[in-house]
């Protein structure tokens, strides 16, 4: 229920009061009426008591020209003071407020319609006033989260020295003695003192691996560069490169078709083709593993298509498998940090894009995602094009 400022219910009180335009011109059109009767009657009299009917009639009418002329110039100032002039005032206060004087009052005397139209407009004004306060206040606490944002970007830096400096080293140090324990007296002790020296080394390894996931993903759109060609084919070649010794021992094969130029970063775009292909090669389970990679235009996006025939993904775990740390599998089963696609969305969403799971697709793990596609990209043919289902909407971030 809207409610009414006073002093808007005080102005309309007092414009109830004063007489409607439509009552003045009214009164002025009955006034023009009697003044012609009164000089018609006075014609009369004038031409019964008249000896010369010639000067008398000329009398009348010269009397009646100036009679109606001077009816007319009154009605055109009376007109002019009472309505003209108040909408003339309510114009100019109206552009003083459009003008962005909103602390302006707009107030009128005139005809009831022109006082009742500058009260609407004055509480117009009062409500942008009240809106552009809470705008403002919520930029106010808008401005402060975002200067908490920063503080606790910093922090998050901060913390991030501290754990590729500080926690490194005495890491390093423990790794290396429970190696170097484990090497000098490893067979020397009963079974169980060697299983827990194993253990101290595992949970070493593991705590580096750790450290040194989320040191890269921290990192992820820090480099205050901004994203420019590069090529994709080149990208996954590193990543082939980098992960040659696993793609031989598994046996792998990789089929890619027209791979574009897009808008990344080289060493990030390397590091999602890798994430990707290390889970391909990670989650085959008994046989060998194939890779297929397409890319089809989806402008202003080019739209990848990244399938293996591995052990697959249930369509529940669609969005989980890219939170961080979160795994669908026990580590004596399958290595890992769990940090990996956690951290291609995250480059992926920097460059501009998304990246989701097919849940239709049967015989293995199929992920699509898009990249911005350059302008002077935008016209290769791709073979073999295909179409790719949407995410649901509780999937798209």
């Amino acid at each position: 229920m809207s409610t009414v400022d006073p002093g808007t219910r005080r102005r309309r009180a007092a414009a109830g009061r004063r007489w409607p335009l439509s009552r003045i011109v009214g009164v002025a059109v009955v006034a023009l009426v009697v003044f012609s009767v009164a000089v018609v009657v006075v014609g009369e009299i004038a031409l019964a008591s008249a000896h010369d009917t010639s000067t008398a009639l000329d009398a009348v009418f010269i009397a009646v020209a100036i009679g109606l002329l001077l009816t007319v110039l009154l009605l055109t100032l009376g007109l002019r003071a009472a309505a003209i002039r108040p909408l003339d005032r309510l114009a100019a206060q109206a552009r003083r407020v459009a003008d962005g004087d909103f602390e302006h009052e707009v107030t009128v005397r005139g005809p009831r319609e022109v006082t009742n139209l500058a009260a609407d407009v004055n509480t117009m004004r009062e409500r942008i006033l009240h809106e552009l306060s809470a705008t403002q206040e919520a930029n106010a606490i808008l401005q402060a989260r975002a200067t908490e944002l920063e503080r606790s970007n910093s922090e998050l830096e901060q913390f991030a020295y501290v754990a590729s400096h500080d926690l490194q080293e005495p890491l390093r140090k423990v790794a290396s003695f429970t190696r170097l324990l484990q090497r000098r007296y490893a067979g020397k002790l009963d079974a169980r003192a060697d299983q827990y020296i194993e253990f101290a080394v595992d949970g070493a390894r593991r705590m580096q691996a750790l450290i040194n996931d989320l040191l890269a993903y921290s990192r992820v759109g820090r480099s205050g560069r901004e994203p420019a060609l590069v090529s994709s084919d080149a990208a996954l070649t590193q990543a082939r490169a980098n992960l040659a010794e696993q793609i031989e021992e598994t046996g792998a094969t990789i089929e890619t078709g027209h791979m574009p130029l897009v808008l990344a970063e080289l060493p990030l775009l390397v590091a999602v083709f890798q994430n990707l292909l290390s889970n391909a090669l990670k989650f085959s389970g008994e046989k060998p593993p194939r890779v297929v990679i397409k890319v089809d235009p989806d402008k202003p996006f080019w739209l990848f298509s990244f399938s293996d025939n591995g052990i697959g993904i249930e369509p529940e775990y669609a969005e989980r498998i890219f939170v961080i740390f979160q795994r669908l599998h026990q580590r004596n089963a399958y290595a890992g940090t769990g940090i990996g696609l956690s951290m291609t969305r995250k480059i992926i969403e920097y460059f501009g894009g998304r990246i989701w799971l097919d849940t239709t697709f049967t015989g293995g793990t199929r992920l699509f995602f898009t990249l911005p596609m350059p302008q002077e990209t935008m016209t290769p043919d791709l073979l073999e094009p295909f179409e790719a289902p949407e995410p649901d909407d509780d999937e798209d971030q």
